[in-house]
C-alpha cells in the first residue's frame, strides 16, 4: 500500500501541474467566474483543495499551517497559489516517502471542522479520501475550463503513468 500511495501522490503533483497551466491561460476574469462549481470558480475550488490539504495534513503530521474554513482562500493570486501549491504537494511526498507501513495501518484522531465531534480513524482510508477530494475538485475545475471554452485536459491515471509514471508500473 505504500508503494500504491507514493504513486497516487506522484500523480497528484502531475495532475495539479496540468490543472495550473490551463488555468494560467485564462484570463484573471474568467479564473475567478463562478461556473457553478461547489466553490464556484476556479480560483476559489484550488484554494479549497489546498486549504483541505493543509488541514489533513496537520491532522497527519501534526505539522505546518491549517485554514479553520474549507472555503478559505489562502492566496488571492494564481502565481502565489500555484507556488504554494507546488511546496505543498512536495509536502505530501515526502510524508508519504517517510510513512512505514506501520504507521500506514495507525490511526488518526482529529476534529472535523464542520463538525465539532473528535473522531479516529485508520490513516489508510483517509490517505484515499485525500486523493479522492483532490482528483474530485480537480473534476470541478476541468470542468469549469470546458465550460469557459478551453481544451479538456487528459487527467486520468493511466495518461500519468504512461508519460511521466513509468515508475510506478
Amino acid at each position: 500500500m505504500l508503494r500504491h500511495y507514493q504513486m497516487l501522490a506522484d500523480y497528484n503533483r502531475w495532475a495539479n501541474e496540468q490543472v495550473y497551466a490551463a488555468c494560467a491561460a485564462l484570463t484573471d476574469a474568467d479564473y475567478r467566474t463562478d461556473k457553478g462549481a461547489f466553490f464556484g470558480s476556479a480560483h476559489r475550488t484550488l484554494n479549497h483543495i489546498l486549504a483541505a490539504d493543509r488541514i489533513w495534513l496537520k491532522r497527519f503530521s501534526g505539522t505546518g499551517d491549517a485554514p479553520t474554513s474549507l472555503d478559505a482562500v489562502l492566496y488571492d493570486d494564481l502565481d502565489g497559489l500555484r507556488a504554494a501549491r507546488v511546496v505543498d504537494d512536495r509536502r505530501i511526498i515526502d510524508w508519504i516517502d517517510g510513512l512505514t507501513a506501520q504507521a500506514l495501518a495507525g490511526l488518526v484522531s482529529y476534529t472535523p471542522i464542520t463538525v465539532a465531534t473528535p473522531i479516529t480513524q485508520a490513516l489508510s482510508p483517509l490517505l484515499a479520501h485525500v486523493f479522492n477530494h483532490q482528483t474530485h475538485h480537480r473534476g470541478q475545475v476541468h470542468a469549469t475550463l470546458t465550460a469557459l471554452g478551453q481544451p479538456s485536459l487528459a487527467l486520468d491515471l493511466v495518461y500519468f503513468l504512461r508519460r511521466e509514471g513509468q515508475r510506478w508500473q
